[in-house]
């Protein structure tokens, strides 16, 4: 007993450190959803979730009550025939008071591209299917970050669902737990109905930190939940990794990882860019939590750090969007680079407004910088469809709309097709190369 209230002292004083105190007061929060227990079988595959696992491999992740569980995905292209058989591994944790599920993950394939396939986990009964990404343009990307567990977030959800997309984005801050674990299992529920039909990639945020100093490091529930192709990519840490799909490099960074030109980080995202071969991946992406150019007074300067120490790889790199979450609010800006327009820097887009119970950060900087083109506090979605090598379409759809509805939209055209690229190969040489 004399050891266990020290720990509660500490775990009360950082819950209040990150709920409460704030540097801009914010709305009153959307009502957090309620969920209601069912009884199931222990056994029973629970937030079943799939993300890409290297080249037409996908891993299939899920989480039984039950120990004994084999972690055993069987799937086929035809319903209830089951052709093939993948075997994985497991893992589990505790945290404080709470113990987690057997959580598994088990990669199938290969796979054939833009194919349905049909799936059940451990053996159970209850069948699942999926559609793998295209090979081939056009690909479209469904985007929201900072999703939580409100009536904003189904709605946001509900809004996905009618989304014709093919992969769904995610930059940070998922589930909105905050040391409270039973709310990662809630939001692996809520979540379930898509994302065990379409890719989630993720990166990780503020809130999936969850650190505890002496006794907790941070991010244990978030990686053992949401395992991401980091070693498949090269990297040593699930806190950033790579992916390529239908001719889109997609870069997932830390925005909580170490990033300064001494880390591990920094050095993985060199080796990886200067790999990115853009006759073959026209298109290079990025995502991380906090955004580098923000005109909002939340989260104000906070992402400069890691823009001093990034921003020159990725604008030698030639990248062509960068998203990012943490304001909760739409942001979308020209192409920049060194705090001023640029028509050979990313497009950044600010979209942290996927439903979070913290509510919309509605106060900005005035007068608006140049480089920003369009703002708005509201929730929503935005999806990026990628038709071919040169051109892709950008649209942002609010809540309060049909999902049909494009608050923002625009075209854009890639950088591998505007000579940008002929005009950074000494720069993108020199700094990508250099040892």
């Amino acid at each position: 007993m004399e050891l266990k209230m020290p720990l509660m002292v500490v775990f009360l004083l950082l819950l209040f450190i990150t709920t409460v105190i704030a540097d801009y007061l914010r709305p009153l929060p959307r009502k957090d959803l309620e969920f209601h227990w069912k009884p199931r079988h222990s056994s029973h595959p629970q937030q079943v979730h799939i993300s890409l696992a290297g080249e037409k491999h996908m891993r299939i992740t899920w989480i039984t009550e039950d120990e004994s569980s084999p972690s055993m995905v069987e799937y086929g292209t035809v319903p209830g025939v089951y052709t093939s058989v993948s075997k994985g591994e497991t893992t589990s944790y505790s945290y404080m008071f709470y113990n987690s599920g057997k959580i598994h993950h088990t990669v199938i394939g290969p796979l054939k591209d833009n194919t349905t396939y049909f799936y059940r986990c451990g053996g159970q009964d209850l069948e699942f299917n999926l559609k793998t990404p295209p090979s081939q343009f056009p690909v479209t990307f469904a985007v929201a970050g900072d999703l939580g567990q409100t009536g904003w977030t189904a709605s946001t959800l509900d809004h996905i669902h009618q989304c014709n997309y093919d992969m769904h984005l995610l930059p940070g801050d998922l589930s909105y737990a905050d040391y409270q674990q039973h709310r990662w299992d809630t939001f692996g529920q809520l979540v379930q109905p898509l994302a065990s039909t379409r890719p989630w990639m993720v990166t990780q945020g503020n809130h999936e930190k969850e650190s505890i100093p002496l006794l907790k490091a941070g991010f244990e529930s978030y990686n053992s939940r949401w395992k991401m192709p980091f070693k498949e990519s090269g990297s040593t840490s699930n806190l950033y990794y790579s992916f390529e799909v239908a001719g889109v490099h997609v870069v997932m960074l830390g925005s909580y990882a170490d990033y300064d030109e001494y880390s591990d980080q920094y050095e993985w995202l060199k080796v990886d860019l200067s790999k990115v071969d853009r006759k073959r991946t026209p298109w290079l992406l990025a995502l991380f939590h906090v955004p580098w150019y923000n005109t909002n007074k939340a989260h104000q300067g906070e992402g400069e750090g890691m823009m001093s120490a990034m921003e020159p790889l990725l604008y030698a790199a030639g990248v062509d969007i960068i998203f990012a979450g943490h304001v909760h609010a739409y942001e979308r800006t020209k192409r920049v680079n060194k705090g001023k327009s640029d028509h050979c820097g990313p497009v950044h887009v600010t979209i942290g407004d996927g439903g979070n119970r913290e509510g919309l950060a509605h106060k900005y900087i005035h007068p608006t910088p140049e480089w920003s083109l369009f703002r708005e506090a509201s929730f929503g979605h935005g999806e990026l469809k990628i038709v071919n090598s040169s051109h892709a379409f950008w649209s942002w759809h609010r809540n309060d709309d049909d999902e049909p509805v494009q608050s923002d939209q625009v075209w854009i055209t890639s950088l591998a097709s505007s000579g940008c690229l002929m005009d950074k190969i000494h720069e993108s040489r020199k700094i990508l190369l250099a040892p």
